[in-house]
């Protein structure tokens, strides 16, 4: 049991450093984790009383 739990965190250790090296080298590739932009305009009423 002992063996399945390591090799199960060993796993969880190299997805972890896959996931790592993919966000910084995935631009490299033409990876494009940018959100979208774009303007939006909301017209906001402010009431003084």
């Amino acid at each position: 049991m002992g063996k399945l739990f390591r090799a199960v965190f060993f796993l969880i250790i190299l997805i972890a450093i896959g996931l790592i090296g993919y966000a910084y080298i995935g631009p490299i590739f033409g990876a494009d984790f940018s959100a979208p932009q774009r303007e939006m305009r909301v017209t906001v009423p402010l009431d003084g009383s």
